[in-house]
């Protein structure tokens, strides 16, 4: 005997719905209108604008016919083509006019050049951007999305430390995500560590959760700049080894081979190019890394001190990283969090939009703070969060009224090494499970 299912089936959308929806389209496009504002009046977008001139180079799509013409060709049709050569979207054209929108002429030797060094496959995801002629436009939209990935990020912070804030922790935390100087920076300079940083967070919750594959998909995606998550991959190629996770290399294996087929059928010949240009700009952080400050610091040192603090937070990592195979996942998290830290620090390039990465370990270190620390939370939480969101404001101001190099320089050290002493400092809660008999002792003297 059949039964008929007497559950209520809807074709239409409820009043209520509509309303929910109508509102997000509402606070869309008027994020989306303000963008556009900000986009038109506020100088930036440099890296948004390499990937996206490239891409438009190699399609062809703002060819100079007048330039580059190799002849004319009549086809049997009797239509004429024009012959042009494949362009190099690793060469200095396209450098030097994303030098110019950054510095106003082109590059000093000591100064970052702005030459591509993304792997083709990563640089043909900009290609649905690329038949957007209006910058502007194209980056007011980058801009909305990347500002749903930073809320993105902070709700995946949340999950990944187990911990749900109050509501007005909840604001500030939402708002140091979106309004941190670091945040805003990599919005307006439309830098890729905000989507990066969210694969990140992505791949740990798909780890803790065995999607193992999909950690690995994603893991690829975002393994394409070492100045940001190069020991965030350490730390996962440790645990994936020691845990026998093969499923993660099976999908960043399977993702891989699929993009690698995909970009030489595309373009053969992107392989050698590509290389000079990552050679390039590792010879560029000669200039921009922690070695060169220290240098600076303490001219009269004989060896070189930041060769010295890159081996040793290596190191760290990697220790940190075998203590946490076998623990809660929530240390796991914590050694994510001191890798993402760390990173700026391990030798290569600083940038400070890189430093947005830092909202997993800011919200890990509130949340550990709320949980273990009743009392005296309210001030700690405030004393961070002040050192975190106004400190960085008032070094730039410092640089922007009268240019010292020693602030600049502040400024590209100082949050790493602030975050590492904060995470060390609520270690002990996150390697020990917690005394629940004495913790309501503490909690109700």
């Amino acid at each position: 005997m059949a039964f008929k299912d007497i559950r209520k089936s809807r074709k239409w959308l409820s009043p209520h719905e509509i309303r929910i929806i109508i509102g997000f389209l509402l606070i869309f496009a008027a994020l989306l209108a303000l963008n556009v504002y900000l986009a038109r009046t506020v100088v930036g977008g440099e890296w948004l604008m390499m990937r996206w001139n490239a891409v438009r180079s190699f399609l062809g799509l703002q060819v100079d016919r007048s330039v580059g013409l190799k002849g004319w060709r009549t086809m049997p049709d009797g239509e004429s083509v024009i012959l042009r050569p494949v362009p190099n979207i690793y060469g200095g054209e396209i450098a030097h006019s994303i030098q110019q929108v950054v510095y106003g002429r082109e590059a000093f030797a000591t100064e970052y050049k702005y030459i591509l060094s993304d792997p083709f496959p990563f640089v043909l995801l900009y290609t649905p951007l690329a038949f957007l002629t209006n910058f502007p436009i194209v980056r007011a939209v980058w801009m909305l999305l990347a500002e749903i990935a930073l809320l993105l990020s902070v709700l995946f912070s949340y999950r990944l430390s187990e911990w749900e804030p109050p509501l007005g922790l909840n604001i500030i935390l939402i708002g140091f995500g979106l309004f941190s100087f670091f945040s805003l920076n990599a919005l307006l300079t439309a830098s890729p560590a905000i989507l990066l940083n969210l694969l990140y967070l992505g791949a740990l919750l798909a780890l803790r959760s065995h999607s193992d594959e999909l950690a690995g998909a994603l893991l690829l995606f975002a393994a394409y700049q070492w100045e940001v998550g190069g020991l965030f991959f350490l730390l996962i190629i440790i645990f994936v080894f020691a845990n026998r996770r093969w499923g993660v290399l099976a999908g960043f294996g399977m993702s891989l081979i699929l993009l690698m087929i995909l970009s030489f059928l595309v373009d053969p010949g992107w392989g050698l190019p590509y290389i000079r240009s990552v050679l390039s700009n590792l010879l560029q952080a000669r200039n921009l890394n922690l070695g060169a400050i220290i240098s600076g610091w303490f001219p009269e040192v004989r060896f070189s001190l930041g060769w010295l603090v890159s081996v040793v937070l290596v190191g760290v990592v990697a220790i940190e990283s075998i203590g946490a195979l076998y623990a809660p996942f929530r240390r796991l998290v914590w050694v994510a969090s001191l890798a993402l830290a760390a990173m700026p620090l391990a030798g290569l390039a600083i940038f400070p939009a890189n430093y947005l990465v830092l909202i997993l370990p800011m919200v890990l270190v509130v949340s550990l703070i709320w949980e273990r620390w009743p009392r005296g939370r309210l001030v700690a939480m405030t004393l961070i969060l002040l050192l975190f969101i106004v400190a960085p404001y008032y070094l730039y101001t410092k640089t922007v009224l009268a240019y010292n190099p020693f602030y600049t320089e502040l400024l590209s050290v100082l949050p790493s090494v602030l975050m590492i002493i904060a995470l060390y400092w609520m270690r002990w809660w996150v390697v020990h499970s917690p005394r629940i008999w004495a913790d309501r002792i503490g909690n109700l003297r």
